[in-house]
């Protein structure tokens, strides 16, 4: 599904946003804790748009960026060929429930968007907090259910009835499109993704609801040898 929409889905993310998606990034970016001489990686990373805003946000930030979907990271490769392209980002073919890395390996990990296509969530976790270093974080952004019930009306008529239409239409994939409001609305709430960032070993988490609540980014923290970790 990911190879079929891979040429039109940067495109479609920033129009059925209405080109929000962007400043969700840099928030999720802002959230990380990199800086520069770190390693981060970007888990599901697509088509590279958070890596990218990664290496540049965190200046001398190095990002691995890690996707299964072939087509999907061939355009990230094309997009990082291109000035100003996307210095410092490696990618690489994986899966995001069996990361190829060592424990306590990265200084920070992301995913943005991807949460809800993952087999299993508690999983995904496991394994960023895994390869993240003690005393670094994770940080999910992912679209979710406005907390407003008016907002949350107008929200799910817009997804079930508007974004497929349009996303089938511009993406030639109805299918891809059909499927965005199922995983949305059958998604967990930001406070059960909560409990299963803490079941993970993640700690302090927070969260941040943006737009109104359609997206949301989750930060947790991996607690430093011995100690309680952040407090941030």
């Amino acid at each position: 599904m990911f190879d079929a929409i891979a040429g039109r889905y940067d495109l479609l993310n920033s129009f059925l946003s209405f080109r929000r998606d962007g400043a969700w990034r840099r928030f999720a970016v802002s959230r990380s804790g990199l800086g520069p001489g770190g390693l981060a990686l970007d888990v599901a990373t697509g088509t590279a748009e958070l890596a990218r805003c990664i290496a540049r946000d965190r200046g001398g930030c190095r990002v691995i960026g890690l996707d299964f979907s072939p087509e999907m990271l061939a355009r990230a490769r094309d997009k990082l060929a291109d000035p100003p392209g996307g210095g410092g980002i490696e990618l690489v073919m994986g899966d995001a429930l069996r990361l190829p890395f060592p424990d306590d390996t990265f200084d920070g990990v992301t995913m943005g968007f991807a949460l809800r296509n993952v087999a299993s969530i508690a999983g995904a976790f496991g394994e960023m907090a895994r390869v993240v270093k003690p005393g670094g974080r994770v940080v999910c952004l992912e679209l979710t259910r406005p907390p407003s019930r008016l907002i949350r009306a107008v929200y799910y008529l817009y997804l079930q009835r508007v974004a497929p239409y349009i996303g089938g239409l511009i993406s030639g994939s109805r299918e891809a499109y059909a499927y965005l409001p199922r995983s949305i609305l059958e998604f967990p709430s930001p406070e059960e993704i909560v409990g299963i960032m803490q079941e993970a070993g993640l700690q302090n988490v927070e969260t941040h609801r943006l737009t109104l609540g359609a997206a949301a980014v989750h930060v947790g923290f991996k607690r430093a040898g011995g100690d309680e970790g952040p407090t941030g």
